[in-house]
């Protein structure tokens, strides 16, 4: 049996750079939102349509730029308690599934399960949360897998009003494809219905500073220049600025940072992580889409083509042994260099058990 691998545990860099939490994490945590001139409007935006007490509010955005962080911070900072609110993050949902998921999140009672008796348990929820001086707010995160017929049945849930005033109000959370869903011929009705909208674009080369800068500052970071100024340049050219890759790509570093004892990012540590990570990071790395649909198109080669192949051939696969050597080598320095931090805790934790005796 192999023997067992010591696990790289992310405290250990928190510990070594002084963090109190990791600040890189990917799920989505309204301590560390930051407010970019995008993030804000979109923000704004929001708060607007919740003083409007109506419509409908649109913020769309590429993948990983921080829709879902924008709705946790509005939830977590809302400070009305006559607003109830509930998050859906949606899949492709008919009309009666999305009923279903709202009945559920509310946690609301129904009487049967037709199509009636779900809208029925909804009216009788929210004319009882009126009468209580309050109203609810539903997030639809993802809101792009949504069918148009969907998005319709939320416009209808729209029209439940009592003394002129709407019962319930939806954000629409989702990606650029919620677009051509919204501008769709059949979707004037709700276009109408649409007070304000916002479009997410990637952070700047500045903002991917100030970014990082934040999200390390939030975490107790106290170390100064942790990342030299050419570093967030090159963060940016390898994330294009995309939030949830800064993510993962400067976690990765951290760890790297720290598991080869450097006490500052420098550019060359950066090309060696982007290096690691080309796989996760395809598409902020220059990596190329394969099309599997694709023709294949035949060639015939002479002699001396052949030849000259299987020698590029053979020189590719001795780099690739060679990264492979490389690797392990590198992979025995991290286990030794895990151990020995494992017996310098373990040695400081028997040290306070003696003191405490």
């Amino acid at each position: 049996m192999a023997p067992k691998l010591p696990k790289v545990s992310s405290s250990m860099y928190e510990k070594y750079y002084g963090f109190s939490e990791r600040p890189f994490q990917l799920s989505p945590d309204p301590k560390f939102f930051f407010a970019s001139s995008h993030h804000q409007r979109a923000l704004s935006y929001l708060q607007y349509g919740l003083d409007q007490g109506e419509g409908f509010i649109v913020v769309t955005g590429p993948i990983g730029t921080g829709k879902t962080t924008i709705a946790r911070n509005l939830l977590n900072n809302l400070g009305d308690a006559s607003i109830v609110a509930a998050q859906l993050v949606t899949t492709k949902l008919n009309p009666q599934e999305l009923l279903e998921l709202v009945i559920a999140e509310f946690n609301i009672t129904i009487k049967g399960e037709s199509k009636a008796d779900l809208l029925q348990g909804i009216e009788t929820f929210l004319i009882q949360l009126h009468h209580q001086g309050k109203r609810a707010l539903l997030l639809v995160d993802e809101a792009q897998n949504l069918p148009s017929e969907t998005v319709e049945e939320l416009r209808m849930l729209s029209n439940f009003q009592l003394d002129n005033k709407p019962l319930i109000q939806s954000f629409l959370l989702g990606q650029e494809e919620l677009k051509g869903i919204i501008q769709a011929p059949n979707m004037e009705q709700f276009r109408q219905r649409i007070i304000a909208s916002a479009h997410l674009k990637p952070l700047s080369k500045n903002e991917v500073k100030e970014y990082i800068n934040h999200r390390l500052h939030q975490a107790g970071c106290n170390k100064e220049n942790l990342f030299a100024d050419p570093a967030f340049e090159l963060i940016y050219e390898k994330t294009l600025g995309i939030p949830r890759k800064i993510n993962i790509f400067v976690d990765r570093l951290l760890l790297f940072g720290f598991l080869e004892e450097l006490h500052s990012i420098n550019v060359d540590a950066i090309n060696e992580v982007a290096k690691e990570m080309s796989v996760e990071l395809t598409g902020s790395l220059g990596g190329q889409s394969i099309d599997d649909n694709k023709p294949i198109q035949a060639s015939v080669v002479n002699s001396t083509e052949h030849v000259e192949n299987i020698k590029n051939v053979l020189r590719e696969v001795e780099e690739i042994l060679e990264g492979s050597i490389q690797q392990k080598v590198k992979m025995t320095r991290y286990i030794d260099k895990l151990l020995k931090q494992k017996n310098r805790d373990l040695a400081e934790l028997q040290s306070k058990d003696i003191e405490s005796m």
